[in-house]
């Protein structure tokens, strides 16, 4: 798992009273392969269908959580000039 860095904005979780909130997206076909491999003891590794968000964009980012990553992604850098 990747550490709490928001992907909008870069803002870095330091502790455990940050609202660095992880955001799952609708699974692309080879998202589902990868969370088959998850369940396999000793696997480690970020689940490509999700991301990180601070307080500032994760209502933003969770609205389009019926989409993909890519899409939501693409959406969100749109909207926040990135």
């Amino acid at each position: 798992m990747r550490p709490p860095i928001c992907a909008i904005c870069g803002k870095r979780g330091t502790g455990l009273d940050d609202k660095i909130t992880l955001v799952s997206f609708a699974m692309r076909k080879g998202d589902k392969k990868f969370a088959k491999k998850l369940e396999n003891p000793g696997f480690v590794g970020h689940p490509p269908w999700k991301e990180w968000f601070c307080e500032k964009h994760y209502e933003e980012a969770q609205k389009l959580s019926d989409l993909t990553i890519n899409k939501a992604m693409e959406k969100l850098r749109e909207k926040n000039n990135k």
